[in-house]
């Protein structure tokens, strides 16, 4: 009998990865370019279903080994504060009303994620 580590091959770890990727993308797509193709209720799923699913995709690429170990460096980690904190400021200061406390309150709590990301690792470094 076959252990659960000889039944899964390379191959299909690299299948189910770029079937993510795929999907991930065309999520993106299907959010950020339904604007241009559709028009009333359509246009409205397609932005928030595909915003809905590119969000489950996008953290299940996460949660891959070797993405999480990228995203957990420290220049990673650097430019995911930097960047978010700017763009929240720029939402703030740009977008009126609802949106606009929206969008800063969303890429805060990715630049403050981040954040303490940093935070952590710095701790880390100091035990040991």
């Amino acid at each position: 009998m076959a252990t659960p580590a000889a039944r899964t091959s390379p191959a299909r770890f690299r299948f189910s990865d770029l079937l993510l990727w795929v999907l991930f993308v065309g999520c993106l797509g299907a959010s950020l370019g339904s604007s241009a193709v559709l028009s009333g209720g359509q246009k409205d799923l397609a932005t928030y279903g595909g915003s809905i699913l590119a969000l489950i995709t996008g953290g299940l690429i996460a949660r891959k080994p070797r993405i999480k170990a990228f995203l957990s460096t420290r220049p990673v980690l650097w430019f995911l504060f930097l960047f978010n904190a700017g763009v929240a400021t720029f939402c703030a200061l740009s977008l009126d009303g609802t949106q606009g406390v929206a969008a800063a309150v969303g890429m805060g709590l990715v630049s403050l994620s981040a954040m303490g990301g940093l935070v952590q690792q710095r701790r880390e470094r100091s035990r040991g």
